[in-house]
């Protein structure tokens, strides 16, 4: 995970270098050479993704494409501030490596879940986690798109829900394998801590305006940044939102940073007309960087 970019761009590695000063570890290796068990632990997951998203976006920004906006999914909301110049790199990534150990230890191992429910709109979502809930916690955690909401809270009220969205018609629901109920109020002890870390760090103004999970609105001053980061640990995720509006501000083109294409398959769901790419190594970096620079014709 980074390290083909790693090796090519030096902007890559001192961005790796910079993560392993500041953990007090060997993040960097991790990353590129597992074990997957080890990467798979959410305080170190959190700092690896963080990570190698940066580090990418370094790369894109050194060949000159700048954003209009910034946007990032939960976690990867400290990246784009990141991007925005609003937290330094070092800050966020010490804070989200806690951030992984206080969701990790709000709840324990196996009394919470989160299930995906696709081709099911959201407000029957929303009624099937009020029916299951029964006095437990079950709340729509990820509002990912029109076809896709993720559920969070207790085991047996998610597993509730699953079972009575499929019965409301959802094409699937399907339990995922996490460590934590994330974005529900079981993890309000792990909003509490991080309060207290996130107080602490300067927050810069943004440079360029940040989407904000949240509440699905622009944040264009550090203590807005800061804010929205503590509610996003028990707030959903308003990723459909977002994203339309991001639209509604005439954006054509979205650039997904960092591993794999998640985002990217979002989009196709919330609007297919788009233009949509992802930097994660170097062949998608290349395909990118053509589109926004195409080569020059040859001359016949």
């Amino acid at each position: 995970m980074g390290r083909e970019l790693a090796a090519m761009y030096p902007v890559a590695q001192e961005t790796f270098d910079e993560a392993d000063a500041a953990l007090g570890y060997k993040l960097s290796q991790v990353c590129f050479e597992g074990p997957e068990d080890r990467l798979k632990l959410t305080e170190i997951t959190q700092p690896a993704i963080l990570t190698v998203s940066v580090a990418a976006w370094r790369v894109l920004q050194s060949k000159g494409i700048t954003p209009s906006y910034v946007a990032g999914h939960s976690l990867g909301e400290y990246s784009a501030h990141v991007a925005a110049g609003t937290l330094s790199f070092s800050d966020a990534v010490q804070t989200v490596r806690n951030r992984g150990k206080y969701m990790q230890e709000a709840v324990p191992v196996g009394v919470g879940a989160m299930a995906a429910v696709l081709a099911l709109a959201s407000d029957k979502v929303h009624q099937v986690c009020e029916e299951a809930a029964q006095g437990e916690v079950c709340r729509a955690a990820n509002l990912n798109s029109p076809d896709q909401t993720v559920i969070s809270g207790s085991k047996a009220a998610v597993e509730r829900a699953a079972e009575l969205a499929k019965k409301s018609g959802a094409k699937r629901a399907i339990m995922l394998p996490v460590s934590a109920p994330f974005h529900c109020p079981l993890m309000q002890p792990a909003q509490d801590r991080l309060a207290v870390d996130l107080a602490a760090l300067t927050f810069h103004t943004p440079e360029v305006p940040v989407m904000c999970n949240v509440d699905a609105t622009l944040v264009t001053s550090g203590e807005q940044a800061r804010e929205a980061l503590i509610r996003q640990v028990t707030g959903a995720v308003q990723w459909d939102k977002s994203m339309r509006a991001l639209v509604a501000l005439a954006i054509k083109n979205f650039v997904e940073v960092g591993p794999g294409k998640v985002l990217s398959g979002l989009m196709k769901q919330i609007d297919r007309s788009l233009s949509c790419f992802n930097v994660e190594d170097e062949a998608s970096l290349q395909k990118t960087l053509n589109h926004f620079s195409p080569a020059s014709p040859k001359p016949e």
